[in-house]
């Protein structure tokens, strides 16, 4: 047992959360301590959800979570989506409450396996599985776990150990990262999550501490933010022409032709970038990535990222629910082209800027944009600052520096409005370029719902292929 469960032993211990992450951080807690007292603090909508009845030794909290009740507990263990960075946290620490996540206590207990750690604004969880889908080609036992849908706790006690782990972990996993990576990528840096980690400079300082202890680095070499807050590591850059990249419709390796685009199942610029990643990571953890690049052709995507619907009424319908930021929906504008394309947008308001998104549809314009959401008004605002804008209509909106967009009430709104306004033998892409939770619980459950309006029936969740240890 290492000293961050063996901590549990003399430390009050509570667990703030109660999703999949913290029923993991229970379940590891009590197969060493099972007449441990554990408190919980839980929303009431939890606490209700759940019998427990069949443990004595729970305490229920469901009050606002406050300073006075972080610092009763020596150790909290808190759910990814909660902040450290608030006033109450702070206080909590300053009394000597320990704050940990589960990731962190997973790493505290397999510091000598063999892990590679991805992270970035974008693209970490397709680059996470194919990753795992290339590492099993090679005939590597592999988990593929973190935040792209198994909690590292869950794998605790994986018999037999796999020979590579392969972690996705997002910038809530990354700010109190203690592990020792085989290998660690960062992918990319982007403004997001800025409310969570309180600036955009910790935003990219959280990302980046999984590069500390690494015994390989790759990162991206097109990334002029990444590698100027990366200059003093030695690291493989991917997008870099003495080494994977892409040029023109192909994968090179250096000046070796590898891999023509058109043979994969992924779609767009940004997935080919992936490739060149994933097939980086490979390189650095010591395999040869130019025999294992064959097997990409028999990667699929991953649900909700550029998720091929079908077509409905002489439309092609798209699912890119995923998309959570504006450099997403640029990229799978970017993607689709040059197809007459209705592109959806809008959701919970971050205080991101649309600079970026307005830059592409004034240089290529979609035919058009339909906005829902918390934060119609500044995607709008954006727009209108910039260009003429139009109602959509089914005739294409020609006139330079003019687009089509409008603002409907919801997705269902929007989604039944581009199926009038795109042009036969068009796309209608769901790419939001914004979180979800102003009407949704998910980006998956919102990538479900645009399947539902859009005739598709209710799409059972498909999980992502590979998870867990193979």
């Amino acid at each position: 047992m290492s000293a961050g469960f063996d901590s549990f032993r003399i430390h009050r211990t509570a667990i703030w959360g109660f999703g999949r992450e913290g029923q993991a951080a229970l379940a590891a807690i009590r197969r060493y301590y099972p007449e441990k007292r554990v408190a919980l603090l839980l929303s009431v909508e939890e606490a209700q959800r759940w019998d427990f009845s069949g443990d004595p030794y729970l305490e229920l909290i469901t009050a606002e979570v406050t300073a006075g009740i972080l610092g009763q507990y020596g150790t909290v263990i808190k759910s990814p989506g909660i902040s450290p960075y608030t006033p109450a946290c702070d206080w909590a620490r300053f009394r000597g409450t320990r704050m940990i996540s589960g990731s962190s206590l997973w790493f505290a207990e397999h510091q000598r396996d063999r892990t590679i750690c991805i992270t970035g604004t974008k693209g970490k969880s397709t680059v996470s599985a194919l990753v795992a889908h290339l590492l099993r080609a090679a005939g590597q036992v592999t988990a593929l776990c973190g935040n792209i849908g198994v909690p590292l706790l869950e794998l605790l006690h994986a018999e037999p150990a796999p020979d590579w782990w392969v972690i996705e972990l997002s910038s809530y996993q990354t700010a109190d990262f203690m592990g020792v990576p085989a290998v660690a990528c960062v992918l990319n840096l982007f403004p997001e999550h800025l409310p969570w980690h309180g600036s955009e400079e910790r935003y990219y300082s959280d990302k980046l501490k999984i590069l500390a202890a690494a015994d390989a680095v790759v990162l991206n070499g097109a990334d002029d933010r990444l590698v100027a807050l990366t200059a003093a590591k030695h690291g493989y850059y991917f997008n870099s022409r003495d080494s994977w990249h892409l040029r023109d419709t192909q994968i090179f390796y250096a000046d070796d032709a590898i891999l023509a685009v058109k043979d994969l199942r992924l779609s767009g610029r940004h997935n080919a970038e992936n490739v060149c990643a994933a097939l980086m990571i490979v390189q650095a953890a010591g395999f040869d990535a130019r025999a294992l690049a064959k097997h990409v052709a028999s990667f699929y995507p991953l649900p909700h990222r550029l998720q091929k619907l079908g077509a409905r009424g002489g439309l092609d319908y798209i699912d890119d629910s995923i998309a959570t930021t504006p450099h997403a929906s640029v990229a799978a504008l970017q993607a689709v082209a040059p197809a007459a394309v209705s592109i959806i947008v809008g959701g919970f308001d971050r205080g991101l800027s649309w600079t970026h998104f307005v830059d592409a549809v004034q240089a290529t314009p979609p035919h058009a944009v339909i906005v829902c959401g918390a934060n119609a008004s500044v995607i709008i605002d954006a727009v209108k600052a910039r260009m003429r804008t139009i109602e959509p209509t089914l005739a294409p909106s020609a006139a330079p520096g003019t687009l089509a967009i409008t603002v409907v009430d919801d997705l269902a709104a929007a989604t039944a409005l581009a199926a009038r306004v795109t042009p036969r033998g068009g796309v209608v892409l769901l790419s939001p370029g914004a979180p979800s939770f102003d009407a949704f619980s998910s980006y998956a459950e919102r990538g479900r719902a645009f399947a539902r309006f859009a005739g598709f029936g209710d799409v059972s969740e498909v999980e992502i292929a590979g998870l867990g240890i193979l």
